[in-house]
């Protein structure tokens, strides 16, 4: 049998457990998650189907990453602020994580 993961969200009565499947579904389609990368640990999603870099970006750079409520990634932004104004364009609730 699976086991089932539980995050512990922390309210100001302490932590509760949710499993993953509820986290995920918080905020449904319209929370997003923002939190900083470096380029060099996502270069491997800077590339087309042919291998080519999409953009010049240094190794060292830091970039933004737009994450769906189920952790899915959509979106590499390369500045905070147009991260955050992005999502809000497509009517989505951004929130910044670490």
């Amino acid at each position: 049998m699976a086991e089932t993961k539980h995050i512990h969200v922390l309210t100001g009565s302490g932590a509760n457990p949710m499993t993953a499947q509820e986290f995920a579904e918080l905020g449904g389609r319209k929370l997003v998650y923002v939190r900083a990368v470096l380029a060099r640990d996502v270069l491997d999603d800077l590339v087309n189907d042919e291998g080519e870099p999409i953009a010049d970006v240094p190794e060292d750079a830091t970039l933004y990453s737009v994450h769906a409520a189920d952790g899915e990634r959509i979106a590499l932004v390369g500045d905070r602020d147009l991260a955050f104004a992005a999502a809000r364009q497509h009517e989505m609730n951004p929130v910044s994580v670490h």
